[in-house]
């Protein structure tokens, strides 16, 4: 077994597992085995009920404040775990440094991410900082609050019920964002020709109430991805790329995106796609399978959540994903989710009835419809050997025909 981001492997003790206890402490709860090589060869640790007294005095001589943490001998290997866990009291920091992993490594957090631990350690998020700007005004909220729930009074009042003011500390940064006119970033929109060398058309949307960017937002999409077409002595609305997940994806790129990075969400449009990257990876304690699976929602900004849910701008959290392939459905082709520790980026495709796919890549899409599969169990049933499998499946994967859920062992393929 490898080292892995909440496993790490030491084969005797010295001061450098301490930043890993920092780590752990701070940003999810690991475990330390001392007594083993890099490689996983297990060779164990001499005396090791001394080695315990020294681990624990370690720590709490080094890392400040001491986390809770538990050590327990393996009798047949002497072998010792040291399993941390995350703390209530962050950040937690060793020589005046946090730390946090990165893959199996330990490295040390920047300022940003102390100022998040910080944040984590009074309970506290982003969007309840008091607001840089003290002077807010609200019409567009005053609008879409009137058109959607049909209010016949807007005051400070009813900023307190959507908890983006309170008397002791004024308006929020979720008020911020919200408010007519604001200090921060936004929507970055840009049209492609035949390659990213050649823009068409260009719109930012910055230091604007978020409402107005979904707004704007969708106006640029409508202008290059529906048109309207006559049958008879009607006129219909035909769209390109689901006006459904268009508003699905944008709504969820302003209300799960890390507001404290300094940088637009990013809308890349081309004749055949929709990229839409949103700053910031996925929330803590929500895994890349339970995103994609959705269902499952751990807000990062749960007061603009709240506001976009009594806006009808989102439906029941934790649905957008689910929406967005539902719409999605009888497209041979599937929109794709790329997410990484600093980014999601979610790519609409042109619908397309029928596909262009070979007749080794049709094979497989075909076993695939409504089912999930490990490679072995396609292979097994196309008769193609291994390595053309995998190649095939990747390159599904990357068009958006197919969707990869989970990883190493257990990863399955589906075209649902």
């Amino acid at each position: 077994m490898r080292e892995t981001k909440d496993l790490e492997y030491k084969e005797s003790i010295t001061n450098t597992f301490l930043k890993t206890v920092s780590a752990f402490a701070n940003y999810g709860t690991g475990v330390i085995l001392f007594g083993v090589t890099d490689d996983g060869s297990i060779k164990g640790i001499k005396d090791p009920e001394k080695a315990c007294l020294d681990i624990e005095n370690r720590i709490n001589d080094n890392i400040d404040p001491v986390p809770e943490y538990q050590l327990s001998i393996n009798r047949k290997t002497f072998v010792i775990t040291l399993r941390v866990q995350e703390g209530l009291h962050k950040p937690y920091f060793y020589k005046s440094k946090a730390y946090r992993r990165s893959d199996s490594a330990t490295v040390a957090a920047d300022r940003l991410e102390i100022s998040r631990l910080i944040l984590e350690g009074q309970n506290l998020s982003f969007e309840e900082l008091p607001a840089s700007n003290q002077q807010l005004s609200f019409e567009i909220l005053k609008d879409r609050l009137t058109a959607a729930l049909h209010i016949d009074h807007f005051s400070v009042d009813t900023l307190k019920t959507l908890e983006l003011y309170k008397d002791e500390t004024g308006y929020n940064k979720a008020g911020e964002l919200l408010a007519d006119t604001n200090g921060l970033c936004g929507t970055d929109i840009v049209r492609f020709g035949d390659s990213i060398s050649i823009i068409l058309d260009r719109a930012v949307f910055e230091q604007q109430s978020i409402l107005k960017q979904y707004d704007l937002s969708l106006e640029m999409y409508r202008k290059y991805y529906q048109y309207e077409q006559i049958k008879g002595a009607f006129r219909e609305t035909v769209s390109l790329i689901p006006e459904a997940a268009f508003r699905e994806a944008i709504a969820n790129a302003l209300v799960h995106r890390t507001w404290d990075i300094q940088a637009n969400i990013n809308v890349a449009m081309f004749a055949d796609r929709i990229e839409i990257t949103s700053p910031g990876g996925l929330p803590r304690g929500i895994s890349e399978e339970e995103y994609l699976r959705g269902g499952i929602s751990i807000l990062r900004n749960r007061i603009i959540g709240s506001v976009f849910l009594r806006l009808q701008m989102i439906e029941k959290f934790g649905t957008g994903i689910r929406r967005i392939y539902e719409s999605y459905k009888d497209s041979s082709i599937k929109p794709t989710f790329e997410v990484s520790e600093n980014m999601i980026k979610i790519t609409l495709p042109v619908i397309q009835s029928n596909n262009a796919l070979t007749d080794d890549e049709n094979k497989i899409f075909s076993l695939l419809k409504g089912k999930m599969l490990s490679s072995s169990m396609i292979t097994e049933a196309t008769g193609f050997g291994k390595s053309k499998t995998i190649l095939i499946l990747n390159e599904l994967a990357k068009a958006g025909y197919v969707r990869i859920l989970g990883n190493g062992r257990g990863t399955k393929y589906t075209a649902d």
